[in-house]
């Protein structure tokens, strides 16, 4: 249903954006090829009729062809869409490395120096634009120190610096969550029974505190996977990075209306699939959970 709802919308905006015809003709073109060509297409049918032949197409796998280049949606998807995976993985990877560390030690330090400057980059990193960032680290260690390709895809080296720069988006909102989170767990009874038996403070803040706070985190980083999938799109257009991000805005440039459509319609179907891992991820972590679900 959230595809359906989705397609909806999106094939009734993008229509309202101009007439593709236009765009695939020559600005001289006699009245009569611009009919023939709409015809051709099909645009020359209402809307409703349009949209119900794109739905039955697209539960077949054909999300149509671009008009711009005359190669199946589909197919460009997926040529992207392994780039755009990887620089998401890689970004969360990074994010996860900084964030969760620095959440549960500005937890376990509260209200002390470390936990006040944790805090305080986790802002730092929230507030500065992703372009910005993306342009000095370019300028320092791309054309200064010109230790990293500043633009292409191929190798690891072409992986940092945009990785390092859609991460930022995630480090700081994600350290503030995992900060939240232990904070309510390390004040629980079972928490206080733990290092009351005498258990080491590192097996009681991972097996039993962490693991407990896990939900929230679970939850940021899945969602921001999904999201990150559609949205790389300033970070896919700054470093050339041939994704799903940068052909969505070729394709709104062009007025490509299939390859707009198609994009936001998997991007939304794999925002589903997502979701549900999440809850599944929550009976796992959470027995209470599958005794509900049961």
């Amino acid at each position: 249903m959230v595809g359906l709802g989705v397609s909806v919308v999106v094939f009734a905006l993008v229509h309202l954006s101009g007439d593709p015809v236009l765009l695939m003709v020559p600005s001289d073109a006699p009245r009569e090829v611009v009919e023939a060509t709409r015809s051709a297409l099909g645009f020359d049918r209402p809307l409703p009729a349009q949209y119900a032949r794109y739905v039955s197409h697209a539960v077949r796998g054909d999300l149509g062809v671009s008009l711009r280049i005359n190669r199946p949606v589909a197919t460009l998807i997926l040529e992207r869409l392994p780039a755009t995976i990887l620089l998401t993985v890689a970004a969360l990877v990074i994010a996860t490395v900084i964030a969760i560390p620095a959440g549960i030690v500005s937890a376990v330090k509260r209200g002390t120096i470390v936990d006040r400057l944790a805090m305080v980059g986790a802002v730092a990193g929230q507030a500065v634009p992703i372009f910005w960032l993306a342009l000095l680290l370019i300028a320092f260690f791309g054309v200064q120190l010109r230790w990293l390709p500043v633009y292409g895809y191929g190798t690891f080296a072409h992986l940092v610096l945009p990785a390092v720069s859609l991460s930022t988006v995630i480090v700081g909102r994600l350290a503030r969550v995992v900060r939240s989170s232990m904070l309510e767990v390390l004040g629980q009874d079972y928490v206080r029974t733990a290092r009351a038996k005498g258990l080491a403070d590192g097996r009681v803040l991972f097996l039993h505190a962490l693991r407990n706070a896990s939900i929230p985190i679970v939850t940021l980083l899945g969602l921001q996977f999904a999201q990150l999938l559609g949205g790389a799109v300033v970070t896919e257009t700054i470093f050339a990075w041939p994704g799903v991000g940068r052909l969505v805005v070729e394709a709104i440039f062009n007025r490509d209306f299939p390859v707009v459509q198609g994009v936001v319609l998997v991007v939304s179907l794999i925002f589903v699939v997502v979701s549900v891992l999440i809850d599944v991820a929550y009976a796992l972590l959470d027995p209470r959970v599958r005794t509900e679900l049961a």
